[in-house]
């Protein structure tokens, strides 16, 4: 599956390899986060390198919907539901703070991008309570939002009976808007890497990032990879990982001028296409929704013909161009987690938990990554950050961790269960398909794809979870912490960092 924003897009070429090299700051990820820090620090003058096993835009970045909005659904009223009112103004703050920064990068660039309405929508009478909440919480922070009542609501031919609406939110091209900052980047004198998978970040006895190909030294590293690709402070459990879909489509009239998110199920989001913020002539419309935490799903290819099935049915003669999905990480307390990591004496930072938000909380992240490292005065620094970066956990924050840790835990042992009631041999899967069975004990992952039939270990590398065929991209999902691999078992992405064993 290929993301609308991908298609016959050239890949920024990056810069030669040189194992061994120090440079000021490392950055691990070529994403949005990675690349609008390094950007950011370059900028200041900093000698910054970027590197990523694949290519930029690679993963989350170059297959969201290319919406950023600061009322994103009902996030600010689930927030507020646990934290102070003080709290979402400083996540509404910080997300102001990164679009800003986004869209002056866009102009300076020549990036393109459109200025739309945003609505979060009930699709029934039931979900009402859920738009006043999220309006309540908006208002709180600052938002000038307004109520619509299903008969204020624009023309739309889908269900909605009412509707929280923010005014001059963006719609852009997320893949076009990673490739400037790679150019950007390259522009003031910084390093890109693509193609080098990156297997391990130390700080003693000096920062150190290890890759397949030699290491790189640094005086500061930054993990921008979803997940922290090492485990000290532990994220991966403070975190929820999730997947979710997209649809894009050409239809026979207008699209909508204005984009929508649902709030209550199941998840609609919808976004329409432009020439000024997307791939001229493709498609007029992105749907999306239907996420679920990662490998812990009916079917995937399931939930992308939902979407499909829906929107054939309430906008007739619509043609699909591009289907795809994306991963992101919920932080357990609603917040992302950015900063230093702990053990890693102030020299190596991450940024995750954007919960599907990353057009705006990734360049927030990148400024505040920005300001820690340049030193600059926490007296100078904005006030979100400091509200952000000294915030407490509170019960529901370790409620939400403790619920999740039980839910990892039961699918820990019921996949190894479930493996033990299959043993080798089995019947041969068919094209697309994959299965999980038992030999000497060992769970193994035995998938067809491509007419190439392979057996491979089916336990993570990470913590040891039974892996799940995930059928819409051919892939084996973890179910505890959100890893994923290739049917090779070449990592994907996660917090495992080795390849799964091949069997003999």
């Amino acid at each position: 599956m290929t993301a609308l924003w991908k298609a016959a897009r050239p890949t920024p070429t990056g810069s030669p390899f040189d194992a061994g090299a120090r440079h000021d700051v490392v950055v691990v990820g070529a994403g949005l986060t990675g690349l609008s820090t390094a950007v950011m620090l370059a900028r200041r003058g900093l000698d910054v390198a970027v590197i990523d096993a694949g290519d930029v835009a690679e993963l989350a970045t170059g297959a969201n919907t290319g919406k950023i909005s600061l009322l994103q659904g009902q996030r600010l009223a689930a927030i507020r539901r646990e934290h102070s009112a003080a709290l979402v103004r400083a996540y509404v703050d910080a997300n102001r703070a990164g679009m800003d920064w986004l869209t002056a990068f866009a102009d300076s660039a020549g990036v393109g991008y459109t200025r739309r309405t945003d609505l979060s929508y009930a699709q029934s009478i039931g979900g009402m309570d859920a738009v006043r909440a999220q309006h309540e919480a908006a208002q709180e922070a600052g938002l000038a939002t307004r109520m619509l009542t299903a008969a204020e609501l624009p023309m739309v031919p889908f269900p909605a009976h009412g509707a929280v609406a923010l005014d001059d939110q963006v719609t852009i091209d997320p893949m076009l808007v990673a490739q400037s900052l790679a150019a950007a980047l390259l522009e003031a004198g910084g390093t890109l890497h693509t193609g080098i998978r990156v297997t391990g970040a130390h700080a003693l006895p000096e920062p150190r990032v290890d890759t397949a190909a030699g290491p790189l030294f640094a005086r500061h590293i930054v993990l921008a990879t979803g997940t922290p690709i090492i485990d000290r402070g532990l994220y991966f459990a403070k975190v929820r990982g999730t997947r979710s879909y997209c649809v894009s489509f050409r239809l026979p009239g207008d699209a909508l001028d204005q984009t929508f998110i649902s709030l209550d199920g199941p998840t609609r989001s919808i976004r329409p296409v432009s020439e000024s913020d997307g791939p001229a002539g493709s498609a007029q419309l992105v749907v999306g929704g239907n996420g679920h935490p990662v490998g812990r799903s009916e079917g995937e290819r399931a939930a992308i013909d939902d979407l499909v099935s829906w929107t054939r049915q309430h906008f007739p003669g619509a043609e699909e161009t591009h289907r795809w999905s994306a991963q992101d990480y919920e932080s357990h307390n609603l917040v992302p987690f950015v900063g230093a990591l702990p053990r890693g004496l102030g020299r190596i930072r991450f940024a995750t938990g954007y919960a599907k938000w990353g057009l705006s909380n990734a360049p927030a992240a990148a400024l505040r990554l920005t300001a820690e490292i340049t030193g600059t005065p926490r007296s100078a620094r904005p006030k979100w950050m400091t509200t952000i970066g000294t915030r407490l956990t509170v019960p529901s924050d370790i409620g939400r961790g403790a619920a999740e840790g039980a839910r990892v835990a039961v699918e820990l042992a019921d996949g190894w269960a479930e493996a033990e009631g299959r043993a080798v041999p089995v019947d041969r899967p068919r094209e697309g398909e994959g299965t999980i069975a038992h030999r000497a004990g060992r769970p193994v992952a035995i998938s067809t794809v491509g007419g190439v039939t392979r057996g491979i270990s089916a336990v993570c590398t990470h913590l040891g979870g039974v892996l799940d065929w995930n059928d819409a991209e051919c892939t084996w999902d973890c179910p505890l912490h959100a890893s994923r691999f290739a049917p090779d078992g070449t990592r994907i992405e996660g917090p495992a960092l080795r390849d799964l064993k091949k069997l003999r």
